[in-house]
C-alpha cells in the first residue's frame, strides 16, 4: 500500500479526510483528541479539513456526528460493501466481523478523498486512560501537482464514482468562503437556519 509522506512536494494547502472508526458510544472527545493526535503525528497539523468519513452501521453514533460538528465539517458515511471494495486499506478480521468491511477508517478516507486518493497517514487507534480504545482514524487526500493540478493515483477509490450511500450530516455555523459566501450543506433548510438532520442522498 502506498502512503505519501506529508511533507512531500505539491501537497500544500490540500484539505485531507479524516476516515473515522468508531464503537458504539465512543464520546466526542475521544473522536477529537485521536484526530489532533494523528494530524499533529503526520505534520499536519495546520491543514484544513474538508470531511469525516464512516460506515453507515456507525454514521448515527453521537460521538462522531458531535465531532464534526465541533470539526465544522460533514460527516460522509458508505455501506460496508463499498469500503469493502476500496484497494489500499490495511484489512482487520475484527472490524469485518463487527461492521462487515476489513477497513472502516483507511477505507472511508480513501473512498470520500476520491479518484487518485492516497493515506496520508494509516489507522491510528485513540489511547483513553484506563479503558480499551473505542475510535481509529486515517487521513487521505487527492494527491496534486505544485500547480494544484489533480494527478491520477493508482490507489484509493476507484475512478468512477461509487454507488454509496453518502449521508452528510448537518452543522451549526457552516464555514464561509470570503466575506459574505456561506457554504451550502446538503440538510440545511434556509440560509440563517441551523439544523440537526440528515439527508441521504
Amino acid at each position: 500500500m502506498t502512503r505519501r509522506a506529508a511533507g512531500d512536494a505539491g501537497e500544500g494547502a490540500a484539505p485531507l479526510v479524516v476516515g473515522v472508526g468508531a464503537s458504539r458510544g465512543v464520546p466526542v472527545s475521544e473522536v477529537l483528541e485521536l484526530i489532533t493526535a494523528t494530524l499533529a503525528a503526520a505534520g499536519c497539523a495546520d491543514r484544513p479539513v474538508a470531511t469525516l468519513a464512516t460506515v453507515t452501521a456507525r454514521a448515527a453514533e453521537p460521538g462522531l456526528i458531535g465531532a464534526a460538528r465541533r470539526l465544522g465539517v460533514p460527516l460522509r458515511s458508505y455501506p460496508a460493501a463499498a469500503l469493502a471494495t476500496v484497494r489500499g486499506a490495511d484489512p482487520s478480521a475484527a472490524v469485518r466481523a463487527a461492521v462487515g468491511t476489513p477497513s472502516v477508517a483507511e477505507a472511508a478516507a480513501l473512498l470520500a478523498a476520491g479518484p487518485g486518493a492516497e493515506l496520508i497517514a494509516g489507522k491510528r487507534k485513540s489511547a483513553p486512560a484506563g479503558r480499551p480504545a473505542r475510535a481509529t482514524c486515517a487521513l487521505a487526500a487527492v494527491p496534486v501537482t505544485l500547480s494544484g493540478v489533480v494527478t491520477a493515483g493508482r490507489e484509493g477509490a476507484p475512478a468512477a464514482p461509487a454507488a454509496a450511500a453518502d449521508i452528510v450530516m448537518s452543522f451549526p455555523n457552516p464555514p464561509r468562503r470570503g466575506p459574505d459566501r456561506r457554504t451550502t450543506v446538503v440538510g440545511d433548510e434556509a440560509p440563517d437556519r441551523e439544523t440537526t438532520g440528515t439527508k441521504e442522498t
